[in-house]
């Protein structure tokens, strides 16, 4: 069975939630930003924008259980963390990094394809 198939047939097989993970909104953005080199959780947050606290908290533990991302936790007053990339998530920050290049470069077909559909939803509506 290709992996397509399994992605499709099986919702919750444990491939199709990391993609989820990968691909989510602020797991994008947080893999990304990693990318350039390890980050506090404050400059992080400003980093990426708009994400409340308690999402990029719930996004980097989740990335973090998925082996992606590594917390480093020093035992200073007061208390700092860092959180950076592992290799597997550098991997896979590459991978999200190209698509999302890819959407930046192709951003112009994207608005003209959409124009054309509003365009024809609209003489049929």
């Amino acid at each position: 069975m290709k992996v397509s198939e399994v992605v499709v047939r099986e919702p919750m097989c444990p491939h199709r939630l990391v993609l989820e993970h990968l691909t989510s909104r602020w797991g994008v953005l947080v893999l990304i930003q990693l990318l350039e080199r390890p980050y506090r959780f404050s400059e992080l947050r400003r980093a990426v924008g708009r994400v409340s606290e308690k999402m990029l908290t719930q996004t980097l533990q989740t990335l973090e259980r998925d082996g992606l991302v590594h917390r480093d936790a020093k035992p200073v007053i007061p208390p700092r963390v860092d959180y950076s990339l592992t290799d597997l998530g550098r991997e896979a920050a590459v991978q999200v990094r190209a698509l999302a290049l890819w959407t930046e470069d192709r951003m112009a077909q994207v608005e003209q394809a959409r124009e054309r559909y509003d365009a024809r939803r609209g003489a049929t509506g």
